[in-house]
């Protein structure tokens, strides 16, 4: 599992050798996605829940996912900007966070009949 500390270090060389000074580094409270990347703070944010459950390769592979949104600006989304963008960065792709994950802290879990769960934040 990745070091919360090791994950600031890693965001905030990546921050300092992609984008300006204007731009930080911090964990969230998030439980159904990874990071974020705020333009209107410039501030990239990732999960505190589930950076301590990803591998370092995983969590390395959000900070870059992250700073590639940074650099290709807004309106490139996920488009080919984007891509190109987080492929230079060294971003291998695909999804590393599938679904909840932090399902313990769900304050409301139902189950149905048929045994399906479901978990509410």
């Amino acid at each position: 599992m990745a070091d919360l500390n090791r994950v600031r270090v890693w965001a905030d060389a990546l921050i300092r050798m992609h984008l300006d000074a204007s731009w930080s580094f911090g964990f969230d409270n998030a439980k159904l996605r990874a990071g974020q990347c705020d333009f209107r703070k410039k501030r990239i944010t990732v999960s505190r829940y589930l950076a301590a459950r990803f591998e370092d390769d995983e969590i390395h592979q959000v900070l870059l996912h992250e700073v590639a949104h940074a650099l290709a600006g807004h309106r490139a989304a996920h488009g080919p900007t984007w891509r190109r963008t987080a492929r230079e960065l060294g971003y291998v792709g695909g999804t590393t966070h599938h679904g909840e994950t932090a399902h313990e802290l769900a304050p409301w879990v139902g189950t149905c009949p048929s045994g399906h769960v479901t978990y509410r934040h």
